[in-house]
């Protein structure tokens, strides 16, 4: 076949044809061959003369559309000077291999050597950084990287009008590049001197008693798709622990009969064990999702691979809450809210019933309070079962009048004057 001007266009439309060559030479770039394999795979190539062999051999040069054109087209110009100065182009760009690295062989790199062994939540890193960060600025040379590249990734975010995750997709591109600068893959970070695109704001939003009821009662006929959202939601407000830890929740970790579920360290956010003191609220929850879930299956909310994931409930849930012309205040007819909101709402709520700061903190597994000074963390040794557990009735009572309808507005207690 003759040589073609390579476009985009047509590099995106072309299929594999039986009995055809299926390669074609580019009319721009002398040497540049692009080949569609029998599995759909699309390549770029060259063809050389091997001066160590005298063998006619192909150098690949790219895979698309993960190596673009240009790319393809500036390699491929970059051998061409290899070959003119009689040396082998293999073991050139081999010994280059480092100084040619990509933002997207980086982020690889990122996530297997660093991220997945050592950060509990690098699905959702990983996430933030291949749809954010690979898909904006993914071909760029760790060598070229500006910081007006890292700048065009997160501004994308803010496009489409998410701050918060745009402030973490910052936060994550600057920690990956001061990674590969302690590596020496990058021999500075250009992020270093750069400012958040928004300033986060903690959240501050708690659910009042009526917004309480309906969204209770609104669950299950609001997420019709999903049986296990509702359940898993339930339980944020019932026990107050974290969506990705009741998201995740095994029959291993339950102990009903004592009223109990282990939350081993390993699956929680501090890295600490934590027991959470099931009301009979949460526990008629839990059995209900157990009744619903497959008996083979190890996990009380099971998804397609392994437990549902607190992504995935997060997503859910967004779309419940997102106005629309027929509801103009969601599927749940409460203003929006996250699933933190609701466990906000509920350690809100035990502090309005007089719960101690410290036994919250120990509901809620917070170490900067059960343990801040030295002689919680050091000395006292208590693990405040006793009291989680008479916390966490209390709340169940409060919670149970509130969806009920009878809930009376609870006043703190002041003392004599």
């Amino acid at each position: 076949m003759g040589r073609i001007l390579l476009t985009d266009k047509f590099l995106a439309g072309v299929r594999y044809k039986p009995g055809e060559s299926n390669e074609y030479s580019d009319a721009h770039v002398r040497g540049l061959k692009f080949r569609v394999l029998q599995s759909g795979q699309k390549e770029f190539s060259r063809r050389y003369l091997s001066r160590r062999d005298g063998t006619r051999a192909r150098l690949s040069l790219g895979t698309y559309p993960g190596t673009s054109l240009a790319v393809a087209r500036s390699r491929c110009l970059e051998t061409e000077n290899i070959i003119a100065d009689g040396q082998e182009p293999r073991l050139v760009l081999a010994e280059n291999a480092t100084g040619a690295m990509t933002v997207r062989d980086l982020i690889a790199s990122y996530i297997e050597k660093h991220a997945r062994p050592n950060m509990r939540s690098h699905a959702e890193l990983e996430r933030r950084l291949r749809k954010n960060v690979e898909a904006i600025i993914g071909n760029v040379r760790l060598a070229d990287l500006h910081r007006r590249d890292c700048t065009r990734a997160v501004d994308a975010v803010m496009r489409r009008g998410r701050p918060v995750e745009a402030c973490r997709v910052f936060e994550d591109t600057r920690a990956m590049l001061r990674w590969a600068v302690a590596r020496g893959d990058l021999d500075r970070n250009p992020m270093e001197g750069m400012r958040r695109p928004a300033e986060q704001t903690p959240r501050d939003r708690v659910l009042d008693d009526d917004e309480v009821r309906t969204i209770w009662h609104a669950l299950p006929k609001a997420l019709t798709r999903s049986e296990t959202v509702p359940a898993i939601l339930r339980l944020c407000l019932a026990t107050g622990q974290r969506v990705g830890e009741i998201a995740g929740m095994e029959r291993s970790e339950l102990n009903l009969p004592a009223a109990t579920w282990k939350i081993p360290a390993a699956r929680t956010k501090n890295g600490v064990e934590h027991v959470v003191p099931l009301s009979g609220l949460a526990q008629d929850t839990i059995r209900e999702a157990i009744a619903a879930a497959p008996e083979d299956s190890p996990y009380i909310f099971p998804a397609l691979e392994g437990p549902m994931s607190a992504m995935a409930v997060a997503k859910t849930l967004r779309r419940a809450v997102e106005p629309d012309p027929e509801h103009p205040r969601g599927r749940l007819g409460v203003n929006p809210f996250t699933s933190h909101d609701l466990r906000r709402t509920m350690l809100s709520g035990l502090a309005a019933l007089g719960v101690s700061p410290i036994v919250a903190g120990a509901v809620a597994n917070h170490v900067s309070v059960t343990r801040g000074t030295i002689t919680l963390s050091v000395y006292t040794k208590h693990t405040y079962a006793a009291e989680k557990t008479r916390a966490l009735s209390l709340w169940a009572d409060r919670l149970r009048a509130i969806i009920g309808g009878g809930a009376a507005e609870v006043v703190p207690l002041k003392g004599r004057g």
